[in-house]
């Protein structure tokens, strides 16, 4: 049995838009907003667009200046970051992570939210590492590891909500494709191991160890072998592993690591190693071989429930709005709705022409997320952003942009000004 949460997390108070106020004085308004982070495939350029202006246009209005544009070093994987108050642009090729300042931040009044609304700004100090990768945003840090530098730098997000860049490096054993991530007060770090000699292959990545902000192992090493992939929900941290999905949870004495072996009755051969997190109820959703997804319940058996698809798998996504659901794109152009609590498929829309996953992985395909009831998916060949409803799985609008669109990032939500 799926477990609801007390509470929801900032970001998804940002991305749900359900904090509105029940009382309140006649000289307020309400304001929705979503502002979109589109990434190019080949510029080194963010494009960033606001979806209200966006249907003021079609009304007449005329918001040409409400979209803005940024230069980047390279091709871009974004996120929102602090609550949504800024957006990260990893750029894994070449050495560098910029942020953005997405103009939207939120006051928590209780039974509502006050919003306020300013343009985007690119952030002034930009990392520069080899190879960042994997970024993970919880428990007040963001932490994006450098794969060849063996070391993870750590922000504190509240400070970087406002602007300020400060780092505290965290270093590994060894560098590796893995990641860092806050739990509670302690720090976890997935662990690589020595460089190969000439001609061998390299060794898998062991597991995932709890240490000190200096490094030093604490305990003993959680068996996850080749681990990638993490994701949090509720109280749990899970990853995937050869064996299974590793969780990991705060105790009284320490980390408590688990490992939730794959069951005998899901295909044998692949397994999960790209996981997302639910935030309104405790549940994980990874991927299971090219055409498969999972259920993971982190505490309740039956830990694992696979979703077969019809065809292999593009991009998916979680609806923090609607925390039962989710979404996946596949190559045949059909997007999905997915029911988390049945693990099944309860909806199914054309919504663009095939993107055959053969060909190299970092291809220009469309990528998917969330803006409150809409799904927005950029569709790299048409060169546009796509906004689609998820009630009914029907296009509502699209939104052109210059080159080729493909990663991107979503903030924003509901709130109030007085």
């Amino acid at each position: 049995m799926y477990r609801q949460l007390a509470g929801a997390t900032a970001m998804a108070m940002v991305l749900a838009g359900t904090a509105f106020a029940q009382e309140h004085d006649h000289d307020h308004e309400d304001v929705t907003l979503y502002r979109v982070f589109v990434g190019d495939h080949a510029a080194p350029r963010v494009t960033v667009v606001d979806l209200e202006a966006h249907d003021h246009e079609e009304e007449g209005h005329d918001h040409a200046d409400e979209s803005w544009t940024f230069e980047t070093t390279g091709q871009v994987k974004l996120f929102g970051v602090a609550g949504g108050a800024v957006v990260a642009a990893v750029q894994s090729d070449d050495d560098a992570v910029h942020f953005f300042t997405s103009g939207i931040s939120f006051h928590d009044h209780g039974d509502h939210a006050d919003i306020e609304v300013s343009d985007p700004a690119a952030i002034n100090t930009v990392l520069t590492g080899p190879r960042p990768f994997h970024l993970v945003d919880h428990g007040g840090s963001v932490i994006i590891n450098y794969d060849q530098g063996g070391y993870a730098e750590i922000i504190d997000a509240h400070h970087l909500s406002h602007g300020e860049v400060e780092i505290t490096r965290l270093p590994q054993s060894e560098p590796h494709h893995g990641f860092v991530a806050r739990l509670g007060d302690h720090w976890l770090t997935t662990v690589g191991t020595p460089a190969p000699a000439e001609g061998k292959e390299a060794a898998p990545r062991p597991g995932l160890q709890e240490v000190t902000i200096a490094g030093e192992a604490v305990g003993d090493l959680a068996t996850c072998t080749a681990i990638h992939g993490e994701a949090f929900s509720g109280a749990y941290l899970a990853a995937g592993c050869r064996e299974g999905v590793l969780t990991a949870t705060a105790g009284a004495d320490g980390v408590v690591f688990d490992m939730l072996e794959y069951p005998a009755d899901l295909p044998q051969g692949v397994t999960t190693g790209t996981i997302l997190g639910a935030t309104g109820v405790q549940v994980f959703l990874g991927n299971y071989g090219p055409n498969g997804l999972v259920v993971i319940d982190p505490a309740d058996a039956p830990h694992f429930r696979y979703i077969e698809l019809p065809f292999r798998r593009v991009d998916f996504v979680l609806d923090p709005a609607n925390p039962a659901h989710g979404y996946v794109l596949t190559e045949d152009g059909s997007l999905h709705r997915l029911n988390l609590l049945q693990a099944a498929i309860t909806g199914s829309a054309k919504v663009t022409e095939p993107y055959s996953m053969d060909g190299h992985w970092n291809d220009p395909r469309p990528r998917i997320a969330m803006a409150g009831d809409d799904i927005l998916m950029t569709d790299p060949d048409a060169g546009l952003l796509r906004v689609i409803s998820a009630e009914t799985l029907e296009e509502e609008d699209t939104i052109a942009l210059e080159g080729t669109p493909y990663n991107l990032a979503v903030v924003g939500g509901s709130g109030m000004t007085h």
